[in-house]
């Protein structure tokens, strides 16, 4: 190849000008190739690291556009140049340059060296490169090829493939890369182990899949990420992660990114980037204090009014209707027929006679409003024996129980047996105690857009009851006065 060919250009030898061979590999071509020729031009020239290539004797035979866009040579001032001395390179650093580049040819694989190259301005930029022989026909060297590029881009992209590397092995939260079909293409080890599944099994399925609860909220967010972009700040998602041993309820806080081709003209999304971090028990502390706090509060405002209240069985409704805020849908209290009830401490004694429950308040099952005093006529509920309200005057203590897994007709079925409205499907039952008798039962009802009671219900439900059951008492003491 000529030593005056070039990417990009194509100039004619003089006719006493000897054709100089070029590496092999590099040139382009004798007579009758142009379109080889236009190809290796195109070639070098899309190329995104800078490029040169040096014949056996040190001569320039190749220079492409980013080397011209680092440098400011031109591939005419740089081809049929020999080395960089006195252009490219200073004097003084000429011959280790030229040296340490030329080396190439006689060792094997490619060599990193970084060197400070002269700009056409006068101005110096350190590269970094890479350099590796080209054979010819025959086997043996016939010129080196060197690829470089300015150090603090090739820096910046390692400082991109290490971030890379560390948050798909090493992160403390979970990364998963979405593709655009809003399936995981890429996972790091925390976010496997988050749901549920080995790092290659996730790989290509739908979120649908991984998770029971949840998938539609997740979708929207990346469905919102690839048209829109990333939101200003992380969301909370409540999701059910699918597990060997079954369904678990999580929240992660999540921020998303989206992915786009750097290769392209106009940004094509490859898809999402997608970050969330496990804040299921900082989020449960967080919403078990608001309703500590809330309840408090209820206790303390429902106190204020019953004491303003003159019949101290109102007070007692008054306590009822405030529990209700946020803790069930209806509720109802029980009296024990004939009055309170001692506790059965002789050993040996007889037993006691069975428990009959009067209706003592109950609250509006139609329209909202206050609860309603009942029981004047004085009749006994008619509960079956084990009924929950019998269970808890019995046992002195709270009594939970729910339809479970039953159809909402049986469900319905359930409740009216057991003289609750006949939406109720969980239930809870308080003892109403005061001075060492039993006076009662408060049952609150839930229906099944609510949650099962739990235990801290159990003990938010104790605390009204304590409240209820001193309300009785003193409005017992009131009548028998």
């Amino acid at each position: 190849m000529s030593a005056s060919r070039r990417s990009g250009t194509t100039d004619e030898l003089g006719p006493d000008e000897p054709e100089r061979d070029g590496p092999d590999g590099l040139s382009g071509g004798s007579e009758g190739s142009a379109g080889g020729s236009d190809l290796l031009a195109a070639l070098l020239d899309g190329m995104d690291a800078a490029l040169c290539a040096f014949d056996g004797d040190g001569v320039v035979t190749h220079w492409n556009r980013e080397a011209e866009r680092i440098l400011g040579w031109t591939a005419a001032e740089a081809v049929g140049r020999h080395g960089f001395a006195g252009w490219a390179v200073r004097e003084a650093d000429a011959e280790e340059v030229e040296g340490r580049l030329m080396s190439a040819m006689h060792a094997p694989g490619r060599q990193v060296n970084e060197f400070a190259l002269l700009t056409k301005d006068g101005g110096r930029v350190l590269v970094r490169t890479q350099s590796a022989a080209v054979r010819g026909p025959d086997g043996k060297p016939a010129g080196v090829y060197c690829a470089f590029s300015e150090v603090h881009a090739q820096i910046d992209l390692e400082r991109s493939i290490a971030l890379s590397e560390a948050l798909f092995e090493d992160a403390s939260w979970g990364v998963v890369l979405v593709d655009a079909d809003l399936r995981p293409a890429v996972v790091n080890a925390h976010a496997a182990r988050a749901l549920g599944i080995g790092r290659t099994s996730v790989l290509g399925r739908p979120l649908g899949e991984l998770l029971a609860q949840g998938v539609e909220e997740l979708e929207s967010a990346l469905t919102h990420v690839l048209a829109e972009g990333a939101p200003p700040a992380p969301a909370e998602i409540w999701v059910s992660v699918r597990t060997p041993d079954g369904e678990r309820r999580r929240c992660w806080r999540c921020g998303f990114v989206r992915l786009a081709s750097p290769l392209a003209e106009e940004p094509v999304p490859l898809g999402v980037g997608w970050l969330f971090q496990d804040v299921t028990e900082a989020k449960q502390a967080e919403q078990e204090a608001a309703l500590l706090r809330f309840r408090a509060n209820q206790l303390h405002r429902a106190a204020r009014a019953a004491a303003e209240c003159e019949d101290p069985a109102e007070a007692a409704t008054v306590h009822l209707d405030f529990a209700l805020a946020g803790f069930a849908d209806h509720a109802l209290i029980d009296r024990v027929a004939g009055g309170p009830v001692a506790d059965q401490t002789a050993a040996g004694g007889e037993a006691a006679d069975p428990v009959r429950l009067v209706r003592a308040a109950v609250t509006p099952s139609g329209a909202p409003g206050p609860s309603r005093l009942g029981g004047e006529a004085g009749l006994p509920v008619r509960y079956a024996e084990g009924h929950p309200a019998l269970s808890c005057v019995a046992r002195a203590g709270s009594v939970r129980a729910d339809a479970g897994n039953l159809s909402a007709e049986r469900a319905r079925e359930w409740a009216v047996a057991r003289q609750w409205p006949a939406d109720a499907v969980h239930v809870l039952c308080a003892v109403l105690r005061s001075r060492g008798r039993t006076l009662g039962v408060v049952t609150f009802l839930r229906g099944s857009g609510r949650t099962a009671f739990g235990r801290g219900d159990a003990v938010y439900a104790e605390d009204v009851a304590v409240r209820i059951a001193s309300a009785l008492d003193l409005a017992g003491a009131v009548e028998r006065d």
